[in-house]
């Protein structure tokens, strides 16, 4: 399903996933500014309208119908007939106890977070094959790198997609292609509610109840911190990358992304547990004197 697609072009072409909020949005409008034909994809369409005002073509996208991922790239294959950007940005974070996730949920962390992410890039790199160039912009996280309780599906797909990307950036080299990692770390947006809720969800009300709510005050904590990045910061990062006449392979940005991963390259992985366990302290403590003000 497309809206307002024009028929060829000779701008540069980017498709964002993910674009309904939060970087995505904030790398559509971004790329929108820096010339390019955008083509913002997502579930919800009606999050995106205001990205259709701003110029961006809309695509109704669902990452575990391949179907729908599948009818996106032939959109912009039939409509443009290049695509130069790819940025996966689209995922979500799952948590809760390994033990209490169900099987099926973890599934579905890897089919929107690894498998669809792999489904696109399988149908997009034709098309830059053929152009001899383009860009594939991996959003993992710092989450790819490190490691934190009770989140073991999110990591096992961030270190995954970590994984991938190493490897596809060597296979698309000899094409002119270039695969970019990009790390955020704590950034304005849903996924901080959304990991929380299933967090709590899951694992609130069994034996890892205490490791639960200590934890979602974490996972809770950027929406008032200073600490916290704007997502745009993370647009300027992807924007920065794409303009590089040899792009890093990596980027780290936004929300101490540099100093957590700098104090996990240096530390033992139980001293890494012990500064977890120190972060998730100093945010319950930070959380319960928010609430105490506030009342």
């Amino acid at each position: 399903m497309t809206t307002n697609i024009p028929t060829g072009t000779t701008k540069k072409v980017a498709l964002i996933t993910g674009a309904s909020s939060g970087i995505g949005e904030a790398t559509a409008r971004r790329l929108l500014a820096d010339g390019y034909v955008v083509y913002a994809a997502a579930r919800r369409l009606e999050r995106m309208q205001a990205l259709k005002t701003a110029g961006a073509r809309l695509l109704s996208l669902d990452l575990t119908d391949d179907a729908s991922i599948v009818a996106a790239v032939d959109a912009i294959r039939q409509a443009e007939g290049r695509l130069d950007v790819l940025v996966n940005n689209a995922g979500y974070g799952s948590y809760g106890a390994l033990e209490d996730v169900p099987l099926d949920e973890g599934r579905r962390q890897f089919e929107v977070n690894l498998f669809g992410l792999a489904r696109l890039i399988q149908l997009s790199t034709p098309m830059m094959r053929a152009q001899r160039g383009g860009h594939i912009v991996n959003i993992t996280s710092i989450g790819g790198k490190m490691h934190e309780p009770l989140g073991s599906w999110y990591h096992a797909t961030k270190f995954a997609v970590e994984g991938l990307s190493d490897c596809l950036r060597m296979e698309l080299a000899p094409f002119g292609i270039e695969v970019v990692i990009v790390e955020p770390g704590a950034i304005r947006t849903e996924w901080g509610g959304i990991a929380r809720d299933s967090l709590l969800q899951h694992s609130g009300h069994t034996a890892y109840a205490e490791q639960a709510d200590a934890h979602a005050r974490l996972l809770g904590s950027g929406e008032d911190s200073s600490m916290v990045s704007e997502p745009d910061v993370v647009a300027s990062t992807i924007a920065r990358a794409l303009h590089a006449r040899r792009p890093r392979t990596r980027y780290a940005t936004g929300g101490g992304a540099r100093t957590i991963l700098f104090f996990r390259r240096i530390l033992s992985d139980r001293a890494f547990d012990g500064f977890m366990r120190m972060v998730e302290k100093a945010a319950g403590k930070a959380a319960k004197a928010s609430s105490s003000r506030m009342r």
